[in-house]
């Protein structure tokens, strides 16, 4: 790409493409204007170190953000970046050098925007951020880095024993942001804290729908989506501002679409809510997602799934439309919290989650003898331990068996000879 003056203009025009590129200034050489997949961009100065002659590795340091600098800032700043290594300085090597005493809060502030931000998806942004700045921080927040002991960390991890789960999180992202730490010179090498403390025993909550369950879901779901939920009101309490006439709650075509979605395809709740009517296939009968939790992701349309799509009316470019200023079709629906509650509450589906309908999906497909492989591929696992999960539900040649010993015993006790033994005289 041809050096231009980097001006506000130029920034602003800069659109992300696949992968990361530098626009580089025709005033300055070396300074540039970096932008991201995500969007994010920052202000970089590149250099030779040494002598700066051709043979020396090319360098690059991290200027800041463009939120940070205005575009005559960050020249200013490569303009001086320039001149100390026109007298032999090293920048970068200065910046990693004061780096190792940052503190375990500075670590995290880098680790969630050079990594996390630049590199994860939105939501496992928020998952990490939640973690490393309400657990984290807090309590060692104020340590050098380089200076965090395996006990620190243990007994954070201690402190956490009532949720084994998040306290296996904290450890694993510790782990994470430290590795990112090491590969980038911001702690020396053999500096994990994380390591070898011994994880919590992890209870799976695995709660499958049986088919009575299911009948009662579905009844739901139709009440819900015609005359609605009539409103459960004690009596015994005060009640202000309660409507006479209309005492129910009705949930609306779309959500009792996004939750027969659920049940039907065996999908994760932000693949429906963020499904778009240019990603379904009706002639070949597929949903083709550009992203997911697992990247580019194909699910197969089993034929109830794809008759609630071909009878659920079209409203802008999301399938579950959304929006709160009313159904718009133009942004994603947020969540089904409150119509899974009213429906879950009326089937007597109590402590549900919206998550246990794949697991219901999975649990008939597993039980049904499809084989654990067929089932991963439709629940669009990337590895086949996610799936091993449910191998205990994939019992029918271990019943075949057993009904087979069964019939056997049972025969011979009763006197009667076996269905594959032939009786000689």
């Amino acid at each position: 790409m041809a050096a231009v003056k980097i001006t506000k203009r130029v920034v602003d025009a800069a659109e992300p493409k696949l992968s990361r590129y530098v626009v580089f200034d025709s005033e300055i050489r070396g300074f540039g204007l970096r932008v991201f997949p995500s969007g994010q961009k920052s202000w970089i100065f590149e250099y030779r170190a040494g002598d700066g002659g051709r043979r020396a590795a090319k360098k690059r340091i991290t200027i800041g953000s463009i939120s940070d600098f205005t575009p005559d800032q960050a020249r200013k700043q490569a303009d001086t970046l320039r001149s100390q290594t026109k007298v032999g300085h090293d920048p970068q090597a200065a910046k990693v050098e004061s780096r190792k005493a940052i503190t375990v809060a500075e670590l995290v502030k880098i680790f969630l925007t050079d990594h996390v931000e630049a590199k994860r998806k939105s939501r496992t942004k928020e998952h990490y951020e939640d973690i490393l700045c309400r657990i984290v921080v807090p309590a060692i927040g104020a340590k050098r880095a380089k200076d965090l002991k395996r006990s620190d960390v243990a007994q954070i991890h201690l402190d956490w024993r009532h949720t084994p789960a998040q306290a296996n999180r904290v450890l694993a992202i510790i782990g994470s942001m430290y590795g990112f730490g090491a590969r980038h010179g911001l702690v020396p090498d053999d500096c994990n804290p994380a390591r070898r403390i011994e994880r919590f025993v992890e209870h799976r909550r695995e709660r499958f729908l049986t088919t009575e369950e299911l009948s009662r879901l579905g009844e739901a779901i139709r009440e819900a989506e015609t005359v609605g939920i009539p409103w459960d009101i004690d009596t015994t309490k005060k009640t202000k501002h309660v409507p006479k006439i209309r005492q129910a709650t009705p949930i609306g075509a779309h959500a009792a679409a996004a939750l027969r979605l659920l049940i039907f395809t065996g999908a994760r709740l932000r693949e429906i809510l963020g499904l778009r009517w240019s990603e379904v296939d009706f002639e070949r009968g597929l949903l083709l997602l550009p992203d997911s939790k697992t990247g580019r992701k194909t699910i197969i349309l089993n034929a109830p799934a794809l008759r609630v799509l071909s009878e659920l009316p079209r409203i802008g470019g999301y399938v579950i439309a959304g929006g709160t200023a009313g159904l718009d079709g133009e942004r994603p629906r947020s969540d089904l919290k409150r119509p899974w509650a009213v429906v879950a509450q009326r089937a007597g589906l109590n402590g549900i989650r919206l998550h246990d309908l794949r697991h219901t999906f999975a649990s008939i497909g597993a039980g049904g003898g499809l084989g654990l492989p067929i089932v991963g591929k439709l629940l669009g696992h990337a590895h086949t331990a996610t799936t091993a999960r449910y191998a205990h539900l994939d019992a029918d040649p271990l019943k075949r068996a057993s009904d087979t010993i069964g019939s056997v015993i049972a025969s011979a006790m009763e006197g009667k000879p076996a269905d594959n033994l032939l009786k000689f005289r």
